[in-house]
């Protein structure tokens, strides 16, 4: 059995919380120097699923289900969308997400041109996306409802760009976390969820200022039962599948230190750890009972976005049961690929399950998650 997080913190970690209320994490007001953006945290919902992951339940409350996805893009406008508008684009895999809460990570911004795309005429080896405002409304006909901004692509439309995002996302009653200080936070069938974002980029929390992130996951702690934290870190490419200790970098940018973020994420309240940003799958592993996701891959690339070619077509479903004292409670893997059109599809091969489970055996061998035949997740301890 492992202890729960509220209990197992140790008092240093415990005044840290209070600091961090005392301080102060609250919504950004002015923007920071560099396009960021600064909006307040989505208000509280509840989504009133059925649990896509059963598991045990702990004294006081049921435990509650959630999927997460890695990378999103639904196309890219003008040229480079869907056939039918998109309608359908999630059709194949929309019963693998179903779970109490519903969240991915939204590569691109939902706006119009804003007249301020990132990539100039002599860029080189620069990526930019949008999909129309509407696409929005494809996202909740999957059954999402909370969207991590939090990444390398966020302000590719600049603060205009974003905050049309937001919009957009809001007028389809979909939640979003990811700007500095944001703490999103999502009533659960009762069991209230907090969500921050963390990436390497001034418009969302820092991933590579750890003490700074730990306030933010501290604060949150104190705000909800149950504290994810959605993290876009580490290099990109096909190649980039393994994790190992120390800091990554990516064409000259640090893309922080993904063990050492998640673990201290955890020590300061977290109780899941969903990574993104390498769009290739990476190890599971467990610490202090909690379950680190270090990338989850690429899940759709409309319009030939993002290469689906090999491994970098490969992505899943993570399904995770927390009790509400964060204890676990069961998950569950289902894999995923990219097809010819970047659609998320179900995947009979089970092409990403083996390779997440093949990277946890290699890199994580005493505290990597133990895949079942049928893609379920156990600690290491109970495998």
């Amino acid at each position: 059995m492992y202890a729960s997080s509220r209990s197992r913190r140790p008092l240093a970690l415990a005044l840290g919380a209070l600091l961090a209320v005392l301080v102060g994490c609250s919504p950004a007001t002015d923007d920071p120097s560099w396009q960021p953006g600064g909006p307040t945290a989505a208000p509280a919902s509840s989504s009133g699923k059925p649990s896509g992951t059963p598991g045990t339940t702990a004294p006081g409350g049921r435990a509650i289900s959630m999927s997460a996805t890695g990378d999103i893009i639904m196309g890219n406008a003008p040229g480079r969308l869907p056939p039918n508008g998109g309608k359908g684009f999630f059709d194949s895999v929309k019963e693998a997400l179903a779970a109490d809460l519903v969240m991915g990570n939204l590569e691109e911004p939902l706006t119009d041109d804003t007249g301020t795309g990132k990539c100039g005429a002599n860029s080189t080896r620069c990526f930019q996306f949008r999909a129309p405002p509407s696409y929005a409304a494809h996202l909740r006909d999957a059954g999402f409802e909370l969207l991590n901004q939090a990444n390398n692509h966020g302000y590719d439309y600049g603060p205009v760009g974003y905050k049309n995002t937001q919009k957009a996302l809001e007028k389809y009653g979909l939640k979003h976390t990811g700007a500095p200080d944001q703490i999103t936070v999502v009533d659960v069938e009762g069991v209230k969820v907090a969500v921050a974002g963390f990436s390497s980029y001034v418009w969302s929390n820092s991933l590579t200022d750890i003490a700074e992130a730990e306030q933010v996951v501290a604060k949150a702690a104190t705000m909800a039962d149950l504290v994810v934290v959605q993290v876009h870190m580490g290099g990109e490419g096909s190649e980039k599948t393994r994790v190992k200790p120390g800091t990554e970098m990516f064409l000259g940018e640090n893309r922080g230190d993904p063990m050492k973020f998640s673990r201290a994420m955890i020590d300061a309240g977290a109780d899941l750890i969903v990574g993104h940003g390498p769009h290739v799958l990476r190890g599971f592993e467990f610490y202090q009972g909690r379950l680190i996701a270090y990338s989850l891959g690429n899940f759709a690339g409309g319009g030939n976005s993002l290469s689906n070619a090999g491994r970098l077509g490969w992505g899943g479903v993570l399904k995770v049961s927390l009790n509400p004292d964060g204890s676990w409670a069961g998950g569950e893997f289902v894999s995923t690929y990219m097809n010819g059109i970047g659609k998320p599809t179900m995947d009979p091969d089970d092409r990403g399950l083996g390779l997440a489970r093949q990277l946890t055996k290699s890199d994580f061998p005493k505290t990597g998650a133990v895949f079942g035949a049928d893609g379920k997740i156990s600690p290491p301890d109970a495998g």
